[in-house]
């Protein structure tokens, strides 16, 4: 039975479950394409952020280097898939980000702190399972690999958490994150059956 051996994220409200950790790694083939359509997904984010809210300068400064980096990151997760003959193709998505986008306010300025909170909750567990792969994974030059993207994810998701904290009140914004957290950790509570990164 595999076992985390990472810190916990606070703000996860749980963490990973082995039975992940199991499913990820005999699939890793499909994981590594899911985490291509991740990458991509990440940088999008990004930019639709500084396209609905462009008179945030805090914001539009930091997400386009969030932006630039996820896109360096989709780069070097397709290198892997070349590496491996895993061409580029689509995948049906889990639930979760379906889930978390339900859970977001749709009438500002509620709708801008959730989309920060709950990409910051994405981000976070990206990171967590990203040092998953890198603690478990037989491969040893891919288990680097994840490793090396680790520092990179936390960054992002305290990007996002620090500019919610810039525009709203902490109190709200903490209470807010509670919220969400719980509803990213109901997402997750069963194993979706076809292995992605958020499955």
């Amino acid at each position: 039975m595999l076992t985390s051996v990472l810190p916990t994220i606070n703000a996860l409200n749980q963490p990973t479950s082995p039975a992940w950790v199991e499913q990820a790694l005999a699939n890793l083939d499909i994981i590594l394409l899911d985490h291509s359509h991740c990458e991509r997904k990440a940088a999008g984010v990004a930019l639709n952020f500084m396209f609905r809210y462009p008179s945030n300068t805090k914001m539009v400064r930091e997400l386009t280097a969030i932006a630039r980096e996820e896109l360096e990151h989709f780069e070097l997760v397709n290198q892997w898939l070349e590496r491996r003959n895993i061409p580029l193709a689509p995948l049906p998505p889990p639930p979760y980000g379906a889930g978390l986008r339900a859970a977001v306010r749709p009438q500002e300025p509620h709708r801008f702190l959730d989309t920060l909170l709950v990409t910051g909750l994405i981000e976070a567990r990206s990171h967590e399972r990203l040092g998953l792969l890198a603690t478990h994974c037989p491969e040893p030059e891919l288990a680097a690999f994840y490793g090396s993207l680790m520092a990179s994810e936390a960054r992002h998701y305290g990007t996002y958490w620090v500019l919610a904290d810039t525009y709203y009140d902490r109190a709200i914004v903490m209470q807010r994150l509670d919220e969400l957290a719980i509803v990213e950790s109901e997402l997750l509570e069963n194993l979706h059956p076809e292995p992605r990164i958020h499955s």
